[in-house]
């Protein structure tokens, strides 16, 4: 696809938007069925995952653990608005690679200090991209896909999250 074929697909989108800005929120869902033992399955549409503990909290490593689909929906949505955001601005990318890496204290989940708080500490995304790309276009596809990059901004930006549980 091209910048042309990109803001043809994307123009009708983006004029609905403007002129009826309640057509633009959309809720996507997500659902989950508690599995045998210690785990959850995830039907996403295109394969089922089933997730479990990661081995560092007693997992076998035979299940996804939650914390690798998070980096890997952060590599997912990181990588396809790079290549839109790139197309948009008329940038050819023959190829790339997005890799995220997040670092978790595991003493926080199981609870063995109070210390140290649940979650990961830090993630680092990283982009390998064509030889040829200048540090201009490099410059100008960072901050685009930063700015655009729906999983990105949840994470740096944080959101409020409701809980509710039903018998």
């Amino acid at each position: 696809m091209n910048s042309t074929e990109l803001k043809n697909l994307q123009a009708p989108l983006k004029e609905k938007y403007r002129t009826d800005p309640d057509s633009a929120t959309i809720t996507l869902k997500a659902e989950g069925k508690i599995g045998d033992g210690i785990s959850c399955s995830i039907s996403t549409g295109h394969a089922l995952i089933e997730a479990g503990l990661h081995p560092a909290t007693g997992g076998t490593g035979l299940q996804v653990c939650s914390g690798d689909l998070l980096l890997e929906a952060l590599v997912a949505c990181a990588g396809v608005t790079l290549r839109a955001v790139a197309t948009a601005i008329g940038i050819e990318l023959k190829n790339g690679v997005v890799q995220a890496e997040g670092d978790l204290d595991f003493r926080g989940t199981l609870g063995v200090t109070k210390e140290v708080p649940v979650g990961f500490k830090s993630i680092r995304l990283k982009f390998i991209l064509d030889p040829g790309i200048t540090a201009e276009q490099i410059a100008s596809i960072s901050k685009l896909t930063e700015r655009y990059c729906v999983v990105y901004q949840t994470l740096i930006k944080g959101v409020p999250v409701e809980t509710h549980y039903h018998a």
